[in-house]
């Protein structure tokens, strides 16, 4: 199913983080959630490299995205998602101007999922995976 994005947007638009970062929400369904965020001087380490952190947030936003879908989407019976792990690797320093974070989920049970996060850089280049496990809470 693919969601209007403008309503997803709308449920993450108090994530401060990301909005800092200039993360964008491109697409959402149910097989794929796609984010995005330019590159700019903030996003550099000392080093003149995309800062881990940055790039970290990218996946991590894209994570949360995809694992609270129907709940963004207006469905009232579902609980929140929240990470209870992820573990990243950084495969290559992101080049060019942007950034793009694709996600898939792997697994989703009542209360656990999994999901693989992969960055890709403006060049298509795969730089970082990230595997995701969120815990669904109970609805209050």
């Amino acid at each position: 199913m693919e969601y209007d994005v403008n309503n997803i947007r709308e449920f993450f638009k108090t994530d401060a983080f990301a909005a800092k970062l200039g993360i964008t929400i491109d697409r959402a369904s149910d097989d794929e959630v796609i984010c995005s965020m330019e590159i700019t001087p903030q996003h550099f380490n000392a080093g003149g490299a995309v800062q881990g952190g940055a790039i970290f947030t990218l996946a991590d936003l894209t994570f949360a995205v995809h694992s609270n879908l129907q709940l963004a989407a207006g469905q009232s019976d579902v609980g929140m998602t929240v990470g209870q792990s992820c573990s990243i690797s950084f495969l290559k320093s992101p080049t060019g101007s942007s950034m793009t974070a694709r996600s898939a989920c792997l697994s989703r049970g009542r209360n656990i999922s999994v999901f693989r996060i992969s960055v890709y850089d403006e060049g298509g280049t795969l730089c970082a995976e990230m595997f995701g496990n969120g815990f669904t809470k109970a609805k209050r």
